[in-house]
Parts: C-alpha cells; structure tokens; sequence
C-alpha cells in the first residue's frame, strides 16, 4: 500500500510540475492589450459590438456608458433587451435618446428551440452593419481604447477572432477563494495559449469579449449554430477553429473588467446551468472532474499530513507548486498573494460546484437560465 500511495503522490507531483511549466510558459507568450498600439483611424474598420441584456439593471448603466465612449470612429452598439422585467428596457431606451451609436432591439417571445442568450445574440447579430462582431456582456466594462487595441492585436496576427481575459473587480474572502482557483482550473484545463496554434484542437471563447470577422461569424453558422447550446461563449470559440480559421487570445485585465458574481453563494448558484453543460451533460465526465480536482489539489494536502516517506515528500512538492500557481493567479487578480494558500478550499468549492451542477441538472431533467426551463434531452441534442 505504501508503494501504492509513493506512486500516486509521485504521479500528481510530476503532472503538477509539467502542466505548470507549460502554462507558465503558454500564457508568457500571450500577448497584452494594453501593450498594444492603436490602429489609426484609417486603418479601423466597422465594429459592431452586441450584448444581450436579461434582468441587467444594476450593472447596465455603467457598462453601457463605457460601450457608448469607444475612441473608435466606425462603430455602433447593438443592445438586445431579451425579455427582462425589471428597468432595463428603460435604460435602454433612455441611452438611446442621446447616443445615435446606440441600436435597441426588444425580446417579448422566445421561440422554441432556442436559448435566450443565443437568440438574442442572433437577433443582435442580424442588426448588425459591422465587418467585424464583438460580443460581450451587459455588465461587462471597456477602458475607452479597448476597440483600437484589440483590431491591432486581431490584424497584425492574422486572427479571424480574438478572445479577450478580462480582469474581476473581486471582493471578499470566499468570492476571491471561489473566483482565483476558477481561473486557474480554466487554464490548466482549457490551455488556451494553445488556440492560436492550428496543430492543436485546442479552442477559446471568453463571455466579457470576443472579436470576430462577420464573414467568419457567417460561415461558421453563428449563433444558430448555438442555439440550445449552454456555454455558447466557449463553443463560439470552437465553431471558428473547428471551420478552419485562425483563433487567438489577449490579456486585458487592466482595459476589460466586470464584476462577475457576488459573493460565493451567487458564484455555486450561477455556476450550476454551466458546470454539467461543460461537460456535455456527462455523467461520467463530471465524475471524472470531481475526482480530478480533488486528487490533484487536495488530496496532496492530506498526504503532507498523513503520509510517511516518499510519499509525503512527493505529496509536499505537488502541494507547494499547487500553492506557488494559486499565488501567482492571484497576483494577477491584483488580490494578496496569501489568497494562494487557500489553494485546496477552492479546489473543494470548485469539486462542490460540479457536483451540484451535475445533481441538480439530472433532479430536474433540464436547466433554468435566464426564466425559463430547458429539458436535459433537447440541450444534449443541441450540445456541439
């Protein structure tokens, strides 16, 4: 049983050392929004940015208000109000009696067949005069250079589309737990430093903004081709690869920012439509993700305390890269890096979001998302 667990401890460590190395290494050689030139005037072609706003009223204000002050000379807002019932629909209008840039499209009805935000992303799209798309979030902020930076960063790598990091306006203990270790599990599972190469099935879509060419968009089915499909960001990201185009991704936490969940308690809430999805509404891969997380990022804290030998000496160096990771995320996230000793708590959090995603999706057969339920069977039929 001891060589049992020498090998176990060992494997995680081996897997924690390589899989840091290459992500360190990945993500070294993303490039940064704000390092970035400007394009000129000249060389700025059409933008149409899209969003899509259920039920947005305490954050849309503000977003929209950074949307509407682009230093960019050829672009326009599409604002899709899908069926909210609170002020938004008054926001909406209100900011389009002062800003011509501004286009307001109102849901009242969701067609079957259809999820909300790919619908209403459809409809947005369909308004739209742009040569190139950017979808992004109603409660999502741009810095006022954000178009000019990221149309250099797409056209001087010959990228059909450019998915952007944003940065999390993070408060609190369990929110910065929670969201800190969200991000590292994103990249070490996702490697998205690997979109941009096209020997690699690898893909990204990021919610709070992507840049795309309308042709590409076009060719690739657009969000029709998304219709039922939960994680559509992501999945947008995949369609573009999946077609052949080139794909990429920046970092704009200083110019993109957004205040994602409230608390730990809205983060496990909001997370239980997407978990299962991710997985393709599989069973044994949620399972598998469970188990993964736990044995990569707890159970080498156990081993610290209750293994012997070897074992605990493997079990101690896949804890202090787990830790060393964590804290440079962290750092990232402009939050203390002791927020990397909280490592094996959010990794239980994480483990508790899947499971919980996983249950609740199977209890009730289907999902609720943004008011209405979608059956289990329809969203994995429509799963791309």
């Amino acid at each position: 049983m001891h060589n049992f667990w020498t090998a176990l401890f060992g494997t995680i460590a081996a897997i924690w050392i390589v899989q840091s190395v290459r992500a360190i290494h990945g993500m070294l050689h993303v490039p940064y929004l704000e390092q970035t030139a400007p394009v000129s005037d000249s060389e700025a072609p059409a933008i149409s940015i899209i969003l899509a706003a259920r039920d947005e009223a305490d954050k849309l204000r503000e977003a929209l208000a950074t949307l509407l002050a682009q230093d960019y000379p050829r672009y326009e807002v599409v604002a899709v109000n899908d069926r909210s019932r609170d002020a938004t629909g008054d926001i909406l209008r209100e900011f389009s009696r002062t800003s011509n840039r501004l286009k307001v499209i109102t849901i009242a009805q969701l067609p079957p067949g259809w999820l909300g935000k790919p619908h209403a992303l459809t409809r947005g799209t369909q308004q739209a005069s742009g040569e190139w798309l950017v979808f992004t979030d109603a409660d999502v902020q741009f810095a006022p250079d954000v178009l000019r930076r990221a149309m250099r960063m797409a056209t001087d790598r010959k990228w059909d589309h450019l998915a952007l990091f944003s940065g999390f306006d993070l408060n609190g203990f369990w929110e910065i737990t929670t969201i800190t270790f969200f991000c590292l599990g994103f990249i070490f599972g996702n490697e998205p430093w690997l979109a941009s190469n096209p020997r690699s099935a690898r893909y990204v879509g990021i919610g709070a903004f992507q840049l795309l060419r309308r042709s590409v968009y076009d060719a690739v089915g657009g969000h029709g081709a998304l219709a039922m499909e939960v994680v559509e960001d992501m999945k947008l990201g995949k369609l573009v690869k999946r077609g052949g185009f080139t794909s990429g991704l920046g970092i704009a936490t200083e110019s993109i920012r957004l205040r994602w969940y409230s608390g730990a308690g809205n983060i496990v809430r909001g997370l239980t439509k997407n978990m299962f999805a991710a997985t393709g509404f599989s069973l044994p891969l949620a399972l598998g993700g469970i188990l993964l997380t736990l044995a990569m990022s707890v159970l080498p804290f156990v081993g610290v305390v209750l293994a012997s030998g070897w074992a605990r000496i493997f079990a101690g160096l896949a804890a202090c890269v787990a830790l060393a990771v964590h804290a440079g995320v962290a750092k990232r996230a402009k939050v203390s890096l002791w927020y990397g000793l909280t490592h094996p708590l959010g990794a239980s959090l994480f483990a508790y979001i899947i499971a919980r995603s996983t249950v609740v999706t199977l209890a009730r057969g289907g999902i609720v998302w943004r008011g209405t339920f979608y059956r289990l069977k329809e969203l994995r039929r429509g799963s791309v």
